[in-house]
This record gives structure tokens, sequence and C-alpha cells, in this order.
């Protein structure tokens, strides 16, 4: 059992979670993942380690709480007790020599975005971050981005905060201006990956993405989460979640991202009439 020692509302349906997990705290790396489970009958969940204190012995997780089990965690009080924390998993980021750095950034994509920039902000590279919402009260952890970038740029779809528009559009700006970076990172919902590493590939312009995939053991034995890079299968638990943008068929990992759509929205009609929960 695992100790949620703080949880805070960061915006609608979304919450940090700060749980006590010193083993997987002591070995967490950049671009890792854990698998969560809220009881003997839940779901296996993975979330991105958003950060981790080796010292203290914690982890910081990033939950949006769109579906049953993602609900049920996010239920959990401070004090309360999640049944399992299975990690570090994945292939940890390797972080190269890159000096300038171009981040792009939207929804919750922020968690798993924000390992890499301290890691790259560790080994002095510049940073300048693109950050992109619908509306200025979905964005969440504002200050830590802005903390690790040398230059943050805020688009919103509706305008209420920066630039009105898409990510796509100061990146672009930036780019064809022949402003130099040494790599770009895109972080986010899949269609705005799939337009961020589309923008960059016309520059030339190397790209890291992590996948969001359906995962199941987190091991690659299910291989529910498989996606195909340059044509190739490959298991985003085990040989990501970070992949070259460019080589990705995002348009097939949308379509696997919403295979069991009917079942999520069935499972949460049952949790609403407080029947029978799937």
């Amino acid at each position: 059992m695992f100790k949620v020692l703080e949880k805070d509302l960061l915006a609608e349906n979304i919450y940090k979670m700060v749980v006590e997990a010193p083993l997987v705290a002591a070995k967490a790396k950049a671009g890792n993942f854990v698998i969560v489970r809220v009881s003997e009958v839940g779901e296996r969940i993975p979330l991105t380690i958003a950060g981790n204190d080796p010292e203290k012995g914690t982890l910081t997780l990033i939950i949006q709480a769109v579906g049953k089990s993602t609900r049920d965690l996010a239920s959990i009080p401070v004090g309360g007790m999640v049944k399992d924390v299975l990690g570090p998993l994945g292939s940890a980021t390797e972080i190269g020599d890159a000096k300038r750095i171009i981040a792009v950034m939207g929804g919750i994509g922020v968690a798993p975005t924000l390992p890499l920039l301290r890691a790259y902000r560790k080994k002095g590279a510049e940073i300048v971050s693109i950050y992109g919402a619908r509306n200025k009260d979905l964005y969440i952890l504002q200050d830590e981005v802005a903390a690790l970038s040398d230059e943050l740029i805020l688009v919103t779809d509706d305008g209420s905060s920066g630039l009105k528009g898409l990510v796509t559009d100061p990146l672009r700006e930036r780019l064809a201006s022949g402003e130099h970076f040494d790599l770009a990172i895109a972080i986010g919902p899949a269609r705005m990956m799939q337009a961020a590493s589309n923008v960059t590939k016309e520059f030339n312009l190397p790209t890291v993405v992590s996948l969001n995939s359906i995962m199941i053991d987190g091991t690659g034995m299910c291989g529910g989460c498989r996606v195909s890079i340059n044509g190739e299968t490959k298991f985003a638990c085990v040989d990501g979640p970070d992949f070259d943008g460019h080589a990705v068929n995002f348009d097939e990992l949308i379509i696997r991202q919403g295979y069991y759509r009917d079942e999520e929205e069935h499972s949460h009609a049952c949790q609403s009439l407080g029947g029978e929960q799937a």
C-alpha cells in the first residue's frame, strides 16, 4: 500500500498527487512512468512520473479524472492508500547534448514534459517553451514550466491568455524565421503532437514525443500499447514512451486510443447511476 501525502486540484478534473513510494522514487528518471492500481479489482492505470524526490521517497503524479479508474484514484483523500504503484517502467529518456530546445506542450502533456526540461536544464540547455490550452483556466503547473524556461509562450484556443491560436503557430513562426534549435520536444494530445511533428519535419528539426497509447501490464506482454514507428511495431511501455515524432504513425495511434471508448462510457454511466460498476 502506498500513502497519499498531498493532493491538489490544479484545474477542472486535473489533480496533482504526491505519493509515498521510496523504492520507485530512488530509481525514477525522466521519461519513466508507473502503473497504479486503486484496489484489488481496479484497472491498471499508466501515469507519467512528473517528479520524484529520492530523499523524501515521493512521486508526483498528475491525474486527469475522466474515466472510472482515474476518478476512483482522484477520490482518494490525503492520508488514504493506493493499492499498487509499480515502477519505474519504460525506457528513460536519453538526455543528449542539445544546447537549444523548443518544447511544445498541451493539456496534461506538461506532466511528462517537466522531467525532460529539468534534465536538459541541468545540463545547461536554453529552453523556449510553448504551452497551449483551450482556455486560461486549464493551464496547470505554469510556474514550474516558467522556472525551467528562458522564454515561455502561452497559447489559448479562445485568446483568454497569451496568443490566440494553436501551438503550431508560434512554433512555425520561430522555425521559419531561421532561429536555430537542436531539438524539439512535443508532448500533449496525439493530434497536437502530430501537428507539431509535421512542422518540425519541414525544418529537419529532431523531435521527441511521448506516446499515451493504451497500456495494460506495462511490461510488453499484452501488446495493447503497440505503435508503428517507421513501419515497425514497437511497444510504448518498454520501447518508449518517448519516440522520434517524425517516425510515428499517429493516425493509427489515434484509432487505437478509441478502441474502448464505448466500454468507458458504459462504466461511467453505471457509476453515475450508482449501479453495478464494470
